[in-house]
């Protein structure tokens, strides 16, 4: 028996369970246990999942999400399903498992389940990028029912333990802490790591390779660790080290840590990183010795806070974990590098929300999507979400904005929450209405489109500078001018609000040069009108 953990833990309470998707109204998983055998000979995995469940209506049956065996002899096979060590009868369907036993609204029953199979998702088994085969478990969004028995929506959240056996090569990284690692007879070995925090299935994870494991350091007793393939043990090291760096001001800035280590982990992931809690993933080719990372681990990391631990309701609130981390990434490197970089990311962000848009006209919060969640990751969840927080600190000031924040997350950690949930947290630390903002950033499609001429009257000397609103729905915003002329150079602030709006300016010197919203503080799209302006 030996263990590869590090000192100096940090206590986590066991959070209250979650405010619930009405979809998913009458039971409520407390916790899972996942035994799983890997093994080299194969992809066929073995599971024996046991949960407890809370009952919160009286039911004569329930359902389990997961994928059964296809035709292509990929799924899973149930074997048997035991209600507190019983025998009892279930039907198992494409998606899910039917289960026949009645419950009353307050029971609380531990379930087991036993089943075999081929993943069809969600658990990745390949060869790595060396010809190295590997085991990575990637959920997002609702992929983990094709290896794992669950519910598998974002409003169900549980503490997990995975107890993972497999070829003694094999090292195993997961959730939460490593608790045990035992040798076993046949050259196996078993992995047993414990998450005590409630996590939403879509970060609830395993990887299983030959990886080489370097301890970054500790922040706030939180152990930061890197595991890389053995091949790319001097950059993966090198690179992912940032975390250590990240991590510390993210806590500072939005609040505790919710989990007891950070591990760092080059993948298979089909994305370029996946926010598992406490243990990220990487794609193969993220560590390359020169530190570009950056700004994918940071993204990574403020999803430990935004997705992980304040958890979006359902689907169509996806921006609460993907905008917020886009834009909390935009803010730390702020922090790090200046103002300059902030503004340079915020306009290549415009430009993919308008060339997004063109393609597809949609909110934010867009409820029109009931399937294939995949399609929410677009412009909308990530940029223009980011850009909808940047608008907000303008509007709030740094000081209300990040007060907000912290209040928001301290409300939510380990909870669900929906838009409104969030607004009335800002209006409560800001105390000011933030209906009308939030109705026309994220519940109405499109964003401002601006045409903006002017016209110079030489008896007045002044110039009349006219804009325009071109887009269906009228927006109201502060939109910033610079104006300069002969006479230098000034920054007028104009509260647009109509159709078209007005403004007549000092212009001694003829027509003056205009650059609408100059300092990157506006989600707009300027339009030129024939001839220009």
């Amino acid at each position: 028996m030996k263990k590869i953990w590090l000192p100096c833990f940090l206590f986590i309470c066991l959070f209250a369970h979650a405010q619930r998707d009405p979809s998913f109204p009458a039971i409520d998983v407390l916790h899972y246990t996942f035994n799983l055998w890997l093994n080299d000979g194969n992809n066929n995995i073995r599971g024996e999942a046991t949960m407890a469940i809370k009952f919160l209506q009286t039911i004569p049956s329930f359902d389990l999400d997961m994928v059964k065996k296809n035709a292509e002899g990929r799924g899973m096979v149930v074997t048997s399903v035991k209600e507190n060590n019983q025998p009892v009868s279930f039907l198992q369907e494409s998606e899910n498992i039917h289960i026949y036993t009645a419950a009353h609204a307050g029971d609380t029953t531990v379930f087991t389940i036993v089943y075999e199979g081929i993943p069809a998702d969600g658990l990745i088994i390949d060869k790595n990028k060396y010809g190295h085969r590997t085991f990575f478990g990637d959920n997002w969004p609702n992929r983990a029912h094709n290896w794992l028995p669950c519910i598998d929506n974002p409003a169900d959240k549980a503490a997990v333990d995975f107890i993972i056996t497999a070829p003694e090569h094999y090292q195993v990284i997961a959730n939460g802490v490593q608790t045990e690692e035992n040798n076993l007879p046949g050259q196996l070995k078993q992995t047993h790591w414990k998450e005590t925090v409630d996590l939403p299935t879509k970060v609830m994870v395993i990887g299983a390779a030959d990886f080489a494991v370097n301890y970054a350091g500790n922040v706030d007793c939180i152990p930061v660790s890197s595991w890389v393939y053995p091949e790319n043990k001097d950059n993966g090291f090198y690179d992912y080290a940032l975390a250590k760096d990240i991590l510390p001001w993210f806590i500072k800035n939005v609040g505790p840590y919710a989990y007891r280590k950070l591990a760092n982990v080059q993948s298979k992931t089909q994305f370029g990183g996946m926010e598992n809690a406490s243990a990220i993933f990487y794609f193969e080719n993220s560590v390359q010795g020169d530190r570009k990372v950056e700004s994918l681990l940071t993204h990574e990391i403020a999803h430990q806070w935004f997705g992980n631990s304040a958890t979006e309701a359902s689907w169509p609130h996806i921006w609460l974990s993907e905008g917020f981390a886009t834009y909390m990434t935009h803010l730390y490197l702020e922090n790090k590098y200046g103002i300059d970089t902030l503004q340079k990311r915020l306009v290549e962000d415009r430009e993919k929300v308008i060339a997004f848009s063109k393609k597809k006209y949609t909110p934010i919060v867009d409820t029109s999507i009931t399937s294939n969640f995949f399609q929410l990751l677009n412009a909308n969840s990530y940029q223009k979400g980011g850009w909808v927080l940047h608008m907000l600190r303008r509007k709030l000031g740094d000081s209300l904005f990040w007060n907000g924040i912290k209040n928001y997350y301290a409300k939510y950690a380990g909870k669900n929450a929906t838009t409104d949930d969030f607004r009335m947290a800002m209006e409560t630390s800001s105390g000011q209405d933030l209906q009308s903002f939030f109705k026309q950033w994220l519940f109405t499609a499109g964003h401002p489109v601006l045409t903006i001429s002017q016209s110079y009257n030489r008896k007045n000397k002044t110039a009349t500078i006219v804009i325009e609103q071109t887009q269906s729905a009228l927006f109201i915003f502060p939109l910033q001018l610079l104006i300069a002329s002969a006479n230098g150079k000034e920054i007028k602030t104009i509260a647009v609000k109509d159709r078209t709006t007005t403004v007549v300016v000092p212009a001694v010197s003829g027509l003056t040069k205009i650059t609408p919203d100059p300092v990157c503080d506006l989600l707009f799209e300027e339009q030129t009108k024939p001839g220009g302006r």
